[in-house]
């Protein structure tokens, strides 16, 4: 049984009573919106003096049926899936570069990193990518992935940078007393910890990477909402405008949701206590506590039975 909690009393039967009463009601509240919504959506509307069928129409949708269409759409997520794993290879890249550059103790080394992640840290992505385009003529798919490896980059290094300085500094200095060099203490103890910690940060971050490369649609790169709003909407009208938002943005929500889901995943596997608490095989346990304490239970009763 974990201790109680010494932040908050336990919320009584009034209180509980109260929160469920707003649950429900906030429930209510949700369910009126989103029929209220699918109305609206389903009736039918005047559009230039003609009448065209409500959203849900099975003409607005007989498109899907069409292999030749789910192929266009594939091709547009395979982009938006290459362009991200790309540029989140190179942003981990470049993090883990620029935060054992940050954290230096050179001074010619610290400062000009911490001026080059301010930089890139503070410039708007879709503007880098516009400069990278424009200036450096590398193509749509490289403007994409370089922009979003400076930017991610700079986040992923200040976040490893700030798993680094919140090491205690016992660590640092058991490596020193043993021997190594400062180096050699930040690479093969300090940051293995740091990244550790800071990992389901960077893969949220990756996450926040993914859905930028639909800024790719304003330079040209032909991504999954430049596939499916632009060209397949050009093609087939106006009609199967909200058909193609709808598959758009279900792909998008299936594809963050299950990034989103690793990042809670991982950071429960990494946080301290984690599954590391739970029993192990042949039923001793391994959390550090619970095994003293179950030492010294033991240590009591062999003194009061004289074993």
């Amino acid at each position: 049984m974990s201790a109680p909690s010494v932040l908050f009393d336990a919320p009584g039967p009034r209180a509980r009573r109260t929160s469920r009463i707003a649950s429900v009601i906030g429930l209510i509240v949700v369910a009126g919106l989103l029929a209220w919504g699918g109305i609206i959506l389903a009736l039918p509307r005047e559009s230039g003096g003609v009448t065209v069928p409500g959203m849900f129409a099975p003409t607005r949708w007989d498109i899907f049926t069409d292999p030749v269409v789910w192929g266009f759409i594939g091709q547009g997520v395979l982009a938006t899936l290459r362009a991200a794993g790309v540029a989140a290879v190179g942003a981990m890249v470049l993090g883990i570069v620029l935060s054992l550059m940050r954290s230096s103790t050179i001074a010619w080394v610290r400062v000009p990193t911490a001026v080059f992640i301010e930089f890139f840290r503070g410039m708007p992505v879709l503007l880098m990518m516009l400069f990278i385009l424009l200036v450096a003529s590398t193509g749509a798919f490289w403007a994409v992935v370089i922009a979003l490896v400076l930017y991610n980059g700079t986040l992923i290094g200040e976040a490893l940078r700030a798993g680094l300085v919140a090491l205690p500094r016992g660590q640092r200095e058991a490596a020193l007393s043993v021997g190594m060099r400062e180096f050699q203490s930040k690479m093969l103890v300090e940051f293995p910890q740091a990244f550790r910690q800071m990992l389901p940060i960077i893969v949220a971050q990756l996450v926040v990477l993914l859905k930028d490369t639909s800024l790719g649609y304003i330079v040209g790169y032909n991504e999954l909402i430049r596939t499916t709003m632009n060209q397949l909407a050009s093609f087939y009208g106006n009609r199967y405008l909200f058909s193609l938002f709808a598959v758009t943005l279900a792909i998008y929500l299936a594809i963050n949701l299950t990034l989103s889901w690793f990042a809670r995943w991982l950071s429960r596997r990494t946080a301290s206590g984690g599954t590391r608490g739970k029993k192990s095989g042949g039923g001793k346990p391994t959390d550090p506590d619970q095994a003293i304490l179950m030492a010294q239970a033991s240590g009591t009763a062999r003194t009061a039975t004289g074993v």
